[in-house]
Parts: C-alpha cells; sequence; structure tokens
C-alpha cells in the first residue's frame, strides 16, 4: 500500500468535498496500511474530522502526534496493535472499537479507560464499571506510592546526591508496590511509575499534603472518572457469588488430618504445610444460578508464568472448566477475570501452551493460549487476554477425556477422546487473521478409553504414557517413524506376580524427571515408580510390571476419575477424595533414599478437610474433590468439586 494522499482522503471521505479541512468522517479501512503510513502532516489538515475508520489494517501502533483532537470516534479493530497510550492525544474521544487486536490485554482496556476520560463506549460496551474498576486501583496505587515514598525518604542520608536518591526511588516503587490481580501487572506497574514521577517532581507535597491520586498530564481529565455512574458487578464476574450456605467468609486455618511422617514411617519428620481456604466461587453455574450445586468441575491448570524461563516464575491465574464454561480465575482475589460459554457443550479438560507470534512487521509476541474440550469432541483454542476464541478444531467424533501440549513443542498438542483414539496435532501458529490450521501427526490406537495423558519427562519427543480405563499404556510417538497409525508399545502392571494388565489408571504425572506417580479406583494405593528402571527391563516384553519405589496411602473409594497432580519442584503429590479432602504427601525424604518398600503404604504428610460447616454458615454435606492443582510454588492450590464449588487455598 502506498503511502495515502489528499486525493484519497477526499475520495473515502464524508461529506463529499473537495477540501479537506470539511472532511468530517473517513473509512481507511481493510487498505493494508502499516503503523508508518499515518502521515501526520497530511492527516493533521482533517481540522473537523470527528470520526475515523482504520480497522482491518496492519497497525502495530499510532503515531503519537496525528493532530486529530477534536476526535469523537475511532475504530481500530482486526489489526495488531500491541500499545494504547498514544490515544491519550484524543482528549475528546467517545467511542472506540479495538477488537480483534490479539496483542491486547485487560490491561490496555484499563489504560484506555485512565487516558481518555470523556470515554463512553469501548467495544460496543459501556465504560462505567471498568471506569469504577480504574478509579479504586489507582487511588489503592496512590496510596501505597505514597506510603512507599515516605518510608524510602526515611532512610535516605542528606548527602546523597537528588538524582541519585531518585532514580532509586523510581526502580523500588515499581518493583515493590503491588496490588491487584497479577493479570492487572501491567497496568498497575505502568500506573506505579507514571504516580511515582509525580511525587519525585512535587517532592511528596502533592499527594502528603492532599492525599488525592496524583494526576498524569497526559490525563487531565481523569479526575472525571469519580462523577461516572458506578455499574453493579456482573454475577460472573463476582469473586464469590455463593449461596447462603457457601457464602465465602473469614476461615479458620485449615484443618489437618493425619501426622507428618519421615522416610522410615516415624513422626514428626516433616513440618506440615499451612495452607487456608481463601475463595470459594461458584461461577460455572447454569444460567449464573446460585442454586445449581450440581454442575461437575473436572479439571483445572494454571496459566504459564510471565516469568519465561526465571528458575523462580510462577502463575496466581488459573483456568477451571466444568459443564458449558471455561473461567479464568485470579487466585489472590478471587476474580473471575474471563468466562466463556458454549451452550450444549460441558467442558473436560483445558491446557496452557506458551506460543511465539511473529507480526507482520516481523516482531515476536508472545501468546499464552489456551486449549479447551470436552463432550462435543471439538478443540477450542482460546486467547484469553484478548477474550476471543481463534479456532476450533473438529478432532474427535466423541467426547474429549483430556488433553495435554507437548513440553517441548509449544503448538504440538494431545488430544485423547471416548473414541479410543489419541491424536497429536500440530495446532501451527495463528494467520493475519489469528485462525489456526491445525495438522494430524500422529494416530495412536487404544484399548480402552484413555483418561490422562503424560509425556515422558526424561523423552517428551519419544514416549507417551497414558492412563486408560484398562491401565497404564506407553506409545511410541516419535515423528522420524513412518508410521503414523500406531499401537500401543506396552502395558505397565503394578504387581510384580501379575502379567495381566487391565486395572484402571485414572491418575499419572511425574513427580519429576524419573518418577511417576499413578493412581486406579478402589485401590487405595497411590504407586511412585521408576520411568527408567522400568524401562530398562523391557526388553521384547509387551506387558511391563513397574519397579515401584514407594506406595502412598490414599482413600479406599471404589469412586473414579479423582485425578492425582504433582508440583515437581516442591516434591509434593496432591489428590481429592470423596469426602471432599485433599491428600498431600511430601515424597522429598522418599526420592532422596527411597527405604526398603514397606508392606503398609505410607500415609500423607497431611489431609485438608472440607471447612467445618460453621464456617460456611450451613453445612455442605456432601462433595467429592475431583480435581486438584497447585502452581509452581505452591502459594496457591484449587480444587474442583462436583457441587459446582470452585476452591481456592492459599499457603500461609
Amino acid at each position: 500500500m502506498a503511502p495515502l494522499t489528499p486525493q484519497l482522503l477526499l475520495q473515502r471521505g464524508r461529506p463529499k468535498t473537495d477540501k479537506l479541512g470539511k472532511i468530517q468522517s473517513l473509512n481507511l479501512s481493510g487498505l493494508e496500511l502499516l503503523s508508518e503510513h499515518l502521515d501526520p502532516n497530511l492527516l493533521g489538515r482533517l481540522k473537523k474530522l470527528r470520526e475515523l475508520d482504520l480497522s482491518n489494517n496492519l497497525l502495530e501502533t499510532l503515531p503519537p502526534n496525528l493532530g486529530l483532537s477534536h476526535l469523537r470516534i475511532l475504530r481500530c479493530t482486526n489489526n495488531q496493535l500491541g500499545d494504547v497510550t498514544a490515544l491519550h492525544q484524543f482528549p475528546e474521544l467517545e467511542e472506540l472499537s479495538l477488537e480483534g487486536n490479539p496483542f491486547l490485554t485487560v490491561s490496555d482496556s484499563l489504560k484506555v479507560s485512565f487516558l481518555l476520560p470523556k470515554l463512553r463506549m469501548i467495544n460496543g460496551k459501556d465504560t462505567a464499571s471498568t471506569c469504577s474498576q480504574v478509579e479504586s486501583l489507582d487511588r489503592e496505587l496512590t496510596n501505597r506510592v505514597t506510603a512507599h515514598w515516605q518510608k524510602f525518604r526515611a532512610t535516605v542520608s542528606p548527602e546523597e546526591e537528588a538524582d541519585k536518591v531518585q532514580a532509586e526511588f523510581m526502580k523500588s516503587a515499581v518493583r515493590d508496590v503491588r496490588y491487584g490481580p497479577e493479570s492487572l501487572i501491567e497496568f498497575t506497574q505502568w500506573r506505579v511509575r507514571m504516580i511515582a514521577e509525580e511525587l519525585v517532581a512535587s517532592g511528596g507535597a502533592q499527594v502528603q499534603d492532599t492525599k488525592i491520586p496524583v494526576e498524569h498530564p497526559q490525563a487531565a481529565g481523569a479526575a472525571k472518572l469519580r462523577a461516572r455512574k458506578v455499574a453493579s458487578k456482573r454475577p460472573g464476574n463476582d469473586p464469590v457469588s455463593l449461596p447462603p450456605n457457601k457464602r465465602a467468609c473469614a476461615f479458620p486455618p485449615a484443618q489437618t488430618e493425619g501426622s507428618p511422617v519421615d522416610a522410615d514411617g516415624t513422626d514428626g519428620g516433616q513440618a506440615a504445610l499451612h495452607l487456608e481456604p481463601l475463595h470459594f466461587l461458584q461461577c460455572h453455574s447454569r444460567n449464573n444460578s446460585p442454586k445449581d450445586l450440581e454442575t461437575q468441575l473436572w479439571a483445572c491448570a494454571f496459566e504459564p508464568a510471565r516469568e519465561e524461563g526465571h528458575s523462580g516464575a510462577t502463575s496466581q491465574t488459573v483456568a477451571t472448566c466444568g459443564g458449558e464454561a471455561v473461567c479464568v480465575i485470579d487466585c489472590q482475589t478471587g476474580l473471575v477475570l474471563h468466562k466463556y460459554k458454549v451452550p450444549g457443550e460441558e467442558f473436560f479438560s483445558v491446557a496452557w501452551t506458551a506460543l511465539t507470534v511473529v507480526t507482520q512487521a516481523g516482531h515476536k509476541k508472545r501468546w499464552n493460549m489456551l486449549a479447551a474440550a470436552g463432550l462435543r469432541g471439538m478443540v477450542r483454542l482460546l486467547h484469553v487476554r484478548a477474550g476471543f476464541c481463534c479456532s476450533v478444531i473438529r478432532a474427535h467424533k466423541k467426547a474429549i477425556a483430556t488433553l495435554c501440549f507437548s513440553p517441548t513443542h509449544e503448538t504440538h498438542l494431545f488430544t485423547a477422546s471416548y473414541d479410543k483414539r489419541i491424536i497429536l496435532w500440530d495446532i501451527g501458529v495463528p494467520n493475519q487473521d489469528y485462525k489456526f490450521q491445525a495438522s494430524q501427526l500422529l494416530t495412536l490406537n487404544c484399548s480402552s478409553v484413555p483418561l490422562r495423558l503424560c509425556p515422558v519427562a526424561t523423552c517428551p519427543d519419544d514416549f507417551l504414557l497414558a492412563g486408560c480405563e484398562g491401565g497404564c499404556c506407553c506409545w511410541d510417538v516419535r515423528l522420524d517413524q513412518p508410521q503414523k497409525q500406531r499401537g500401543c508399545e506396552v502395558d505397565f502392571v503394578f504387581s510384580e506376580d501379575s502379567k495381566v494388565s487391565g486395572q484402571r489408571v485414572d491418575g499419572l504425572a511425574f513427580v519429576n524427571e524419573d518418577v511417576v506417580a499413578s493412581k486406579g479406583s478402589g485401590q487405595g494405593t497411590i504407586y511412585l515408580w521408576s520411568w527408567s528402571q522400568t524401562w530398562a527391563g523391557r526388553g521384547s516384553q509387551s506387558v511391563l510390571p513397574v519397579v515401584i519405589l514407594a506406595r502412598l496411602q490414599w482413600s479406599p473409594t471404589g469412586l473414579a476419575y479423582f485425578s492425582l497432580s504433582t508440583c515437581p519442584d516442591k516434591n509434593l503429590v496432591l489428590c481429592g477424595d470423596e469426602e471432599g479432602s485433599v491428600w498431600i504427601y511430601d515424597v522429598e525424604p522418599l526420592l532422596k533414599q527411597p527405604p526398603p518398600l514397606a508392606t503398609t503404604p505410607q500415609p500423607p504428610t497431611q489431609i485438608l478437610k472440607w471447612p467445618q460447616p460453621t464456617a460456611l454458615g450451613q453445612p455442605v454435606t456432601k462433595t467429592m474433590v475431583n480435581t486438584v492443582v497447585a502452581n509452581a510454588a505452591f502459594t496457591y492450590l484449587t480444587a474442583l468439586t462436583d457441587s459446582n464449588i470452585v476452591c481456592i487455598w492459599r499457603r500461609r
């Protein structure tokens, strides 16, 4: 596309005129415009322009000095915008459309509300609720930055250079001042930096004396946010929308059962983990009904950490699925950040991946994509931050029981279905319309329904484990082999004197690079076994006894489909049960110095019991914890129940 010309503007402008200065509405959509094509010298001649349509182009940013200060309506849908701060040049803007810009996040929506005090509509929705949220965040951030400033000043000696002191304060404020959910950290750090700059410029006098939020010069009208009507919360966004018998409140410390155990089975060797129930949510209810205590919740997964590759990186954002909804929840605040519903669907599984996407201009962006699947046999790829479904993969003709991404190939997705097949897909990366073109790489045939998938930790490109209705199986998934349809390589059995497989395995996960945790129903036992030692003894066998390192005591219930999980960084194994309890095993002593295999299973480190009825107002007498998952740092633990309750625990 050639740069814009006066002739093109006159042709696409309204009303029809021969003078640029008389154009009031201009449609520049669908011209494949890049950011550099927006010439401020040319567009600045549109002195009466009130409405501008830049949709369906390739814009990554807006030039900061377009000279359109009287603009009232701006449409920028379906571009590649990654920053919104340039919008402050339109102080009179009342309506804004930014849908279809996948690199924009919730933080950008808050920035827009802060920068444009006269904005009434964004993406066709009233901005009152967002403005209220911005106002609340801004007030608290201002108070926290001011307190940080006062504390910082008290530690500074008079001899230190002012410029150095100010630079250190700015750096420490952005690093240390925290408030709000993790998903809004980009917005909060942006505001903290602005507030700190104002404090430094004024010597702290303005905020200390008046105790009002600092006003940034680029958003002089931001104070008008307070005059706007505050909209009520939507039911789906209420962090606790429970009926009276499940109303969230201040909870006592979590009740525990069982004693910490040493590797030799004696008491007192391990310190109990101190966890407390933080939030109880009912965000998957049909029609947002607080009376829905029947929707089954099946799976959850924590979002990949923002600090990619950082050894201490962790996340507090979790995706949950059940019924017709997928929810993304901030564990710290209990806020439902996003909710995706498909009427008639029942979601059984969710999985995250972090994609590297290259823009038209060659810039690399990171996307955290969420895959969700269930009853209809379709995989939905959700761009959570931007809030839309990118693509739907019609993966199976029957329901999908579970799915997982490869840990080494970010676009490789395994789906396991009730059609007794596991398919490996390459979902690819989205095109310029943000659509995926998935391709099938392998089909793995099963003798029974696969329930859990687990790439082998030391060689995820070579072998895949699956817990199935008929046992635990292993497949060769190397892509350099010619066969695209493959049968099971090995059936694993969990008794040395047994050569027959066939017992359901509904829990499966690696504790570390070698040790696998697995369980079935009716056994009352979780097995820890060695992949490397087991595989070394394979030879030509198709049925292989596993090398058991330890047995962990679990509920003897005959009920199935309680999924176990692990926290490898902490050497923890987690599993729910039919009584609403969470069983926690610290297996580090067992892994460091495996004892002789005991005749009786090792008891759990502790059991988190469902909170006492008095803590909830009235008793929830029957609930089962189907799934329990912790984040990498084990600061938050999410448990899903069969009674439509998401329970979030926090480690103290």
